[in-house]
C-alpha cells in the first residue's frame, strides 16, 4: 500500500527537510525556456502570435542551447517579462548594465517609432 507523502515528510529529520526545501527551491528556480512558457500557462502559438513569428519558429528557439540575447529577450517579454544579465561571482552578483541600457534605448525606439 502506498504512504501518503505527508506522512513520509513527517517522519524527515528537520536537518534533511530543509536539505529537501533547499533542492526544490533551486529546481523551481530554475526552468528551461519551455517549461518556464508553460509555467506561465502559455502555449507556443501564443508566443508566436506575440513575436510574430510560427508556432515551429518557438519550437525552435526553445529547443536551442545558444541564441542571441535579443532572441531570449523577446521570447521573455511575450511572456510578460523581462530579461536581465547578471554575472555570479563568490563575493556577489553583479548586473551587467550593458544589456539593461540596450533593452532602455530598444524601447525608446519603439515608443517613438
Amino acid at each position: 500500500m502506498a504512504k501518503k507523502f505527508s506522512e513520509l515528510r513527517a517522519k524527515m529529520k528537520p536537518e534533511a527537510r530543509a536539505e529537501a526545501n533547499a533542492i526544490a527551491a533551486k529546481l523551481r528556480a530554475e526552468y528551461p525556456l519551455h517549461e518556464l512558457r508553460r509555467a506561465r500557462g502559455l502555449s507556443q502559438e501564443m508566443i508566436a502570435k506575440t513575436l510574430h513569428v510560427s508556432q515551429a519558429n518557438v519550437s525552435k528557439i526553445e529547443q536551442r542551447t545558444d541564441m542571441y540575447i535579443s532572441t531570449l529577450r523577446s521570447h521573455i517579454r511575450a511572456m510578460g517579462g523581462d530579461l536581465e544579465i547578471r554575472a555570479k561571482f563568490p563575493d556577489g552578483d553583479i548586473v551587467i548594465a550593458g544589456f539593461a541600457e540596450e533593452s532602455l534605448a530598444e524601447d525608446a525606439a519603439q515608443e517613438v517609432a
